[in-house]
């Protein structure tokens, strides 16, 4: 098996590693970034409904199965950037709150080892490395910041006329916070109606790949690998260490040596592999004295929604700009939170064939174009029952049921209320099942404790020293909040944790100094 050696190893160019390779690329140390797939080639097919959620051009072909043994086809993409090239680039800060425990009202979302004032001034470097835009101090539930590093997305006239009715039904409507390269400029971002789950055929949406993972392989110390699957982690006999990762990569098995391994693989995928890296000195999987890798794992309850008026066409291309938080932390009665509320990208006829495949094309090419798209999006809450486990054949188990569904069930129809107000009285809702993987969070949960925990505050193994987890695996609760944001904050706060502690440079320099509005 051919060697090699490497001080860093990162394992996945998403949220969590794209973004690490980047805080790491001008530090003195050897750094190998592992990919399963490719980078998403520029083709006509990036912006084709019938190819992307038709034909699923780009989703993975692989199998995993639910609870029950069924098979299923998960929503993943492995490619350069993750599913962040899938997202639609929402990229909101977890409220202040949502860092302390909070009662819900089928059960309660555990604190973090960490607050907002920790992860703040990471959210700051983060929105500027993914250009996000916003406007600060429309959000009833934000906490006081400072302003953003670009200017909100404009709302597009027939969108700003129904901002104005919401706000007359008693609401706070404020501009979603977007990550997209330069709106409205010359080469870059169009606001086309093919950005929310469709890879950008001009590089303009603020991904993984082309914010952090590029200028991170054009550094003469960072190495990519693409078509580079890890199969296992290999400890020393004491089972302190990651001594090598074995990897797939050019036809063969490759023993990579590294002084330190980071797993960023997405909530799912990372638990895989530590379990599947069992051995004498971790039996039950790597990292895995709690007995807590795998399990708790998270996926917000999501509703798509359609608010539809039969004799009035949506003629809005870029729609995704509004949120609405004032049932995010209580209910319209003063009970429970229920979760957040945001509009979404244009839906396409053969995106919304794909719940009722038998209906004709025609028929939902009709109703789509006069909808306005919604979502509704409710906290998912840790359960133990709710894990990944593998197969003797390495085959992924995800075993989940949604909790948390009364309080989405009233979000829901709050939504019905203020779309029927709007005069969009035929309400179209579409939930997520349970083989929902998008937002994926929560299998390998840090803390202080590590008969609680897997992962300690910085994302670093209780038990392996030289192992870390940077993706949402790390979340304890899963907020009502897209994650990619606290994912890359994370990503550049253990970043200067591994500049001072491992690599023994600066860690407190700032390399994305504020630019823009």
């Amino acid at each position: 098996m051919p060697s090699e050696g490497y001080d860093v190893v990162i394992i996945g160019t998403g949220a969590g590693g794209g973004t690490l390779a980047r805080a790491l690329a001008d530090a003195p140390a050897r750094i190998l970034l592992v990919e399963r797939g490719r980078f998403v080639p520029r083709e006509p097919e990036n912006r084709d409904p019938a190819a992307v959620w038709g034909r699923r051009r780009y989703q993975t072909s692989e199998r995993w199965v639910d609870g029950g043994g069924r098979s299923f086809r998960p929503y993943m993409h492995y490619c350069v950037g993750g599913n962040t090239k899938f997202w639609g680039s929402v990229l909101f800060r977890m409220r202040r709150e949502d860092f302390g425990e909070l009662e819900h009202v089928d059960g309660v979302s555990p604190a973090w080892p960490i607050d907002y004032d920790t992860l703040e001034p990471y959210y700051d470097r983060a929105e500027r490395l993914y250009e996000v835009h916003g406007t600060a101090g429309e959000d009833p539930t934000e906490a006081p910041r400072a302003p953003f590093p670009y200017p909100a997305v404009p709302h597009a006239e027939q969108v700003a006329r129904y901002v104005a009715r919401i706000r007359e039904q008693g609401l706070h409507p404020s501009p979603l916070p977007l990550g997209l390269r330069g709106p409205g400029e010359p080469g870059r971002c169009i606001l086309c109606d093919t950005c929310n789950s469709f890879p950008c055929h001009r590089d303009a949406k603020s991904d993984a790949d082309v914010c952090c993972v590029r200028p991170a392989a054009a550094r003469g110390n960072v190495t990519l690998w693409t078509d580079a699957r890890a199969r296992r982690l290999l400890t020393d006999p004491a089972g302190r260490r990651v001594e090598a990762v074995e990897v797939d990569h050019g036809g063969e098995r490759r023993r990579v040596e590294a002084s330190l391994v980071v797993l960023s693989c997405g909530a799912v995928n990372s638990a895989a592999l530590l379990l599947q890296s069992a051995n004498d000195r971790h039996p039950d999987g790597l990292a895995n004295s709690s007995g807590l890798a795998g399990r708790r794992y998270m996926a917000h309850l999501a509703t798509m929604m359609a608010g539809f008026h039969p004799f009035r066409r949506n003629r809005t291309v870029f729609q995704k700009t509004v949120a609405i938080n004032d049932f995010y932390l209580r209910g319209p009665d003063g009970g429970h939170p229920l979760g957040q509320i945001q509009t979404q990208g244009r839906t396409h006829g053969v995106m919304a064939r794909t719940a009722v495949p038998w209906m004709p094309l025609g028929f939902f090419d009709f109703w789509v174009a006069r909808g306005l798209d919604w979502l509704a999006m409710t906290e998912d809450l840790p359960r133990p029952d709710n894990r990944v486990t593998v197969d003797a054949g390495g085959r992924v188990r995800l075993s989940y049921g949604p909790n948390n569904v009364r309080a989405h069930d009233r979000l829901v129809r709050e939504v019905r209320r203020m779309l029927r107000r709007l005069g969009l009285g035929i309400v179209y809702a579409h939930p997520r099942s349970i083989h929902n993987t998008t937002h994926q969070c929560g299998t390998l949960c840090f803390g202080t404790d590590p008969r609680r925990s897997v992962l300690d505050p910085w994302c670093r193994s209780h038990d392996v020293e030289n192992l870390f987890v940077v993706d949402a695996s790390f979340f304890p609760s899963s907020s009502a909040v897209n994650p990619g944001l606290t994912i890359v904050a994370q990503a550049l706060r253990v970043a200067d944790h591994i500049r001072e502690t491992e690599l023994r440079c600066a860690g407190a320099q700032d390399p994305f100094p504020r630019t823009g509005a």
